[in-house]
């Protein structure tokens, strides 16, 4: 085992991932910075002025101005408003690296598969055999040749 850590290692596949989490975090950064600052401040203006992170249930019955307000009160809350941001955030995501992955496929040069070598049916046991083949592989009977 320890044969093969060296070698994932040594082979750069540990620093590709890791490259590959610092960048995915990045990423979720600023796309949070996104819908935080930039897409969820006109919609909730369109809504009637709704600050998303402030919209929540109190478990304990009581009303507060806030999340804050809740929160420093040491009240259970549900945040609601935190969760519909984090799906935005998410769907966000997914769309851009959908965007990302598929750019990223045209790009690569398509694969192009050799044709099948030509081939012939044999008569007696309906095997496809080799087109220059003089006896079949399967039952072995004699063909004609072409």
């Amino acid at each position: 085992m320890w044969k093969e850590f060296k070698e994932f290692v040594s082979k750069g596949s540990l620093l590709d991932m890791a490259i590959g989490i610092i960048l995915g975090l990045a990423f979720g950064a600023i796309i949070g910075s996104l819908v935080k600052d930039i897409i969820m401040p006109p919609i909730g203006l369109l809504l009637g002025k709704v600050d998303f992170n402030n919209l929540f249930i109190s478990l304990d019955g009581k009303g507060y101005a806030s999340l804050k307000a809740a929160q420093d009160a040491g009240a259970p809350t549900i945040n609601y408003g935190t969760f519909i941001n984090t799906i935005i955030i998410f769907l966000i995501t997914a769309f851009i690296v959908f965007l990302i992955v598929r750019a990223v496929n045209r790009m690569r040069k398509p694969v192009v598969l050799s044709p099948a070598p030509p081939t012939k049916e044999c008569p007696f046991c309906l095997s496809q055999v080799p087109l220059m083949a003089t006896r079949c592989p399967f039952c072995t009977s004699e063909l004609k040749k072409l």
